[in-house]
């Protein structure tokens, strides 16, 4: 049987051994993975020596597959290549081929040969699809490699650091550990369970292995309690407040008093810090606004302080509404909008600050790099939306109308006080601080960004 063949290639304005060097590491099937695609690494050997194996798990419409795939070739800066040993395809054979143009610029070809199960009716039913799934699945993968070579790229001569993660786990902590690796760092997890890997704290015990953050050159601080996992009673609103408050303070304390602390830390915050200021433009200058995300915002940078008096250069990276499949606000809104009963969430007058999962890992990175960056510094895209424009979009991106609203009065009622907070105030942010130090957006603006996250 003939098979088919996908082939794409694209030039990359590194040398080619940086290229083929940033495949080798942990996080670059990760990195690689469309966020659109329900996939689980259940295996993963970086490195890809001939006979190591990757085991990942996903669906085909509603049917869980197995796919397990082996390296075979391998040739330095060359070539390496992987087969299926079972999994969707009735074959696929892999080649990830590369070649110097000059000094600074190489290209890559991936080259697939596949056949789909079924035969010649296979084939005829879903060989369209198939092909039109490797195209937007590719050009994702290649463009992800060239954006997160070009933010490497300004720093290839530094020395890789070590850098330690709390929520390492979450959305966010795991999109940032694939992208560090990828780009050289080492990164260790501050981790809550003394079974895993890492370094162990817990900050509600006063436990951390400080002795285990010896040689840390920076820590990114993310964990906390998740604002919208649960209705805001007085209960919930004390573990968010003191799972940001007390556990930043008892871990910057315990940074300072390191015999050398980290030179970084970059510790999450929110855009919830100015409150609803209307359509009122904001930035990092502004003051906080009134209520109860504000309050906890402005106590859990001030919660840094230890931190920055024993000389560690402190970023707070106050997070606009962060746009994934994978989870967050997009996530939960993608079902009721492809079932076409999306609308406008109360007035829709009110501005959403957003930024894609890609800029967010992007601007911490950023953070990371450029010790001019003390304080806030606002992770949102330079262009917000009202609500009713993110509404649009949305319904324009996915094919599906928007016409059922949503009052203000039925939100309240589902979601209580935290419906005000967060789906109707209206919060007008620009990220002044990244735009001043030179930041690149991948997704500056709204209806290209959700296209690329969602492979449309």
């Amino acid at each position: 049987m003939t098979h088919q063949v996908f082939q794409r290639r694209s030039e990359i304005p590194v040398p080619v051994e940086v290229a083929f060097a940033w495949h080798l590491r942990e996080g670059a099937l990760a990195r690689l993975t469309p966020p659109w695609e329900s996939v689980t690494v259940e295996k993963y050997e970086a490195g890809l020596a001939p006979g190591s194996q990757a085991v990942l798990k996903t669906n085909i419409g509603p049917v869980p597959v197995r796919w397990l795939a082996e390296h075979r070739t391998f040739i330095e800066n060359e070539l390496f290549s992987d087969v299926q040993l079972s999994g969707p395809f009735a074959h696929w054979e892999h080649e990830h081929r590369f070649g110097s143009i000059d000094k600074r610029h190489c290209y890559l070809e991936d080259h697939v040969e596949y056949s789909v199960p079924g035969g010649e009716l296979g084939k005829m039913l879903g060989g369209a699809y198939v092909a039109d799934k490797l195209e937007r699945m590719f050009r994702y993968r290649h463009a992800t490699l060239l954006a997160d070579l070009a933010a490497h790229q300004p720093y290839l001569e530094r020395e890789a650091m070590k850098i330690a993660i709390s929520g390492a786990s979450g959305l966010v902590g795991k999109s940032l550990t694939a992208f560090l690796t990828t780009g050289g760092h080492e990164v260790v997890p501050l981790t809550r369970s003394k079974s895993k890997s890492g370094v162990y704290w817990n900050y509600e015990q006063g436990e951390i292995d400080a002795a285990s953050l010896a040689g840390i050159d920076a820590v990114v601080h993310l964990a906390g309690e998740g604002i919208a996992e649960a209705r805001w009673t007085d209960k919930q609103k004390a573990k968010i407040r003191n799972s940001r408050v007390d556990g930043t303070t008892f871990l910057a304390t315990q940074l300072a008093a390191l015999p050398q602390p980290p030179k970084t830390l970059v510790c999450a915050s929110a855009i919830g810090y100015y409150g609803d200021s209307g359509d009122q433009i904001v930035d990092e200058k502004s003051i906080a606004g009134e209520g109860f995300l504000p309050d906890v915002c402005r106590a859990w940078e001030l919660s840094c302080e230890p931190a920055a008096m024993a000389g560690i250069r402190v970023a707070n990276v106050r997070l606009g509404i962060v746009l994934s499949p994978q989870g967050g606000a997009l996530a939960k809104m993608l079902t009721p909008f492809k079932l076409g009963v999306g609308g406008v969430i109360g007035s829709g007058k009110q501005y959403w600050s957003w930024i894609t999962l890609d800029d967010v890992i992007g601007g911490i990175h950023h953070c990371l790099m450029n010790d001019e960056l003390i304080g806030p510094v606002n992770l949102t895209a330079p262009n917000p939306a009202t609500n009713r424009e993110f509404t649009k979009t949305l319904g324009h991106v996915l094919h599906r109308p928007t016409i059922l609203p949503v009052p203000s009065f039925a939100a309240k009622l589902a979601m209580g006080e935290m419906a005000n907070d967060l789906l109707l105030a209206s919060s007008r942010v620009m990220p002044t601080r990244l735009l001043e130090t030179n930041y690149t957006f991948r997704d500056p603006e709204l209806e290209p960004a959700l296209r690329r996250i969602l492979g449309l």
